[in-house]
């Protein structure tokens, strides 16, 4: 089962996602409450998914993203944004993210942008 790091810096979100994504059968191998974690945790961990927010401290999630495709251009990224951040979600895509999900999201969504990417991978 695909390995997945979390990266949000509210504990409820990354508490959230966990749920959902233990209850599909999916392994969480780590959490990040920040960008530069995120960094360090991906290359520390090699997961097979990235969840990464947009709205961070430290380092953005955008910012993490583009460190996470230098470490590794086949990386699985999807961002997870608030409503309204549009125009961030297209230039991550265009960093190399593969999906994005809309706060707050539906569990069956979720999953659902897991499974695309990781298969897409």
């Amino acid at each position: 089962m695909a390995r997945i790091l979390l990266a949000d810096d509210t504990l409820f979100m990354r508490a959230t996602l966990k749920k959902v994504l233990s209850d599909a059968g999916f392994d969480i191998v780590g959490e990040a409450e920040n960008g530069k974690l995120a960094v360090e945790r991906y290359e520390e961990l090699k997961p097979d998914l990235v969840m990464l927010d947009i709205t961070m401290p430290v380092k953005t999630g955008l910012e993490a993203l583009e460190e996470i495709m230098k470490l590794d251009p086949n990386a699985t990224v999807i961002m997870c944004t608030a409503i309204g951040q549009e125009r961030v979600v297209a230039q991550a895509l265009q960093t190399g993210a593969k999906d994005y999900i809309i706060k707050p999201f539906k569990p069956d969504k979720v999953v659902d942008a897991v499974n695309k990417a990781i298969s897409r991978s």
